[in-house]
């Protein structure tokens, strides 16, 4: 015959590993420290600014107005 366990005790195991693994995940998730946070908006913002300054100007140094049909 098998062993007997107590399917209390089996809930109970099988709750703590599934929010172990949760824990976990979120863990890498939002684990970061304020300064690796700093960093990497640091560097988004710097990226962004990089991009911007090499966009090409489409308008021809005139401002785009809508026409009126009358």
């Amino acid at each position: 015959m098998g062993d007997v366990i107590n399917l209390r005790q089996a809930r109970k195991q099988r709750d703590r590993a599934s929010a172990s693994r949760l824990a976990e995940t979120n863990r890498a998730k939002f684990g970061r420290t304020k300064a690796e946070r700093l960093a990497l908006q640091a560097e988004a913002a710097r990226q962004e600014k990089q991009i911007e300054g090499a966009r090409r100007d489409n308008s021809g140094g005139r401002e785009e107005t809508p026409t009126e049909d009358r």
